[in-house]
């Protein structure tokens, strides 16, 4: 098998028709074909279900998926290897972050490492916490930046910081700044959450959603927004209250347009996760020391 066949292999399961993935691979239908059954004929089983919907992996298929995936990664880490001997500082630099992390210091942090680097391309990408780890692990991502621990053995995280949660509200709410107060105290409020709807909630969903809990405030009671603005905005206007991350509201804070209530105690991890034996440049280590050196000054 060869690099061309893995790729057309991964471009079909991510289309799901033959057809779709003519353009991923920039091949004609009848070459695509080809090359899966060559593909086939070399593992010695059928990957894809053919289906009057397209196409759907296979149990053999699902089987060859990962090797496949870091086949492909690793052959991209060769590439970068050899770039890496004439031009350390140039190239492309993936980082998938979730959205919720978007407006804190970790805006800064690339903004400074693009400047200071011009001839690194960066490419950022926001998604949830679970699917960051699976672009980083399929190599589609050198980093991913989230709140979510890597399971997988091919992956490796670390804590960047503890990142403290506070009780979002609106200025003029009765109890902003008042001290003294718990979560149970805060039980009869409107809440707001992000949505917990497994396989697509966020990491921290969860998290928030097991201590409102432990607090009896049942998840029935909590209003879903599956926005960080929408829920910032929400808040402002007096329409509930929200367990949120402290960078995620600094900007309002600042300026007034949200005020905290001191009832929690509570931190959640922020993680950056990469491939375990990934090669990386002298820029992505550049970028992993100043992410570190930046999330270090967090209160």
């Amino acid at each position: 098998m060869d690099e061309e066949q893995l790729r057309t292999f991964v471009a079909i399961k991510q289309s799901g028709t033959i057809t779709g993935a003519t353009a991923a691979v920039h091949r004609t239908q009848p070459a695509v074909s080809r090359r899966l059954a060559q593909l086939e004929t070399d593992v010695g089983a059928s990957l894809f279900d053919r289906t009057t919907d397209g196409m759907r992996l296979s149990a053999a298929g699902h089987a060859f998926l990962p090797f496949a995936e870091a086949a492909l990664a690793a052959i991209e880490d060769g590439r970068r290897a050899v770039r890496g001997l004439h031009a350390e500082d140039r190239g492309p630099l993936r980082v998938a972050i979730v959205g919720t992390l978007a407006g804190s210091w970790l805006t800064a942090a690339l903004r400074d490492f693009a400047s200071a680097h011009p001839a690194v391309d960066l490419l950022l990408e926001t998604a949830n916490s679970l699917e960051v780890l699976e672009l980083v692990r399929r190599g589609d991502a050198t980093f991913g930046i989230g709140y979510a621990h890597a399971t997988d053995p091919t992956l490796a995280s670390e804590v960047l910081f503890h990142e403290q949660l506070v009780v979002a509200c609106a200025p003029d709410h009765p109890r902003a700044d008042t001290h003294g107060i718990t979560l149970d105290d805060l039980r009869d409020e409107r809440w707001l959450a992000f949505p917990d709807r497994p396989p697509r909630s966020e990491a921290s969903a969860h998290y928030i959603g097991g201590h409102l809990a432990a607090a009896r405030i049942p998840r029935t009671a909590l209003r879903a927004v599956d926005s960080l603005t929408a829920q910032k905005r929400l808040v402002e206007a007096g329409f509930g209250i929200a367990l949120m991350p402290l960078s995620s509201i600094a900007e309002e804070l600042a300026t007034g347009a949200i005020a905290t209530i001191p009832a929690s105690h509570l931190t959640s991890e922020v993680t950056i996760t990469v491939r375990r034996h990934a090669y990386l440049t002298h820029a992505a280590r550049t970028l992993h020391t100043e992410l570190t050196r930046a999330a270090s000054s967090q209160p």
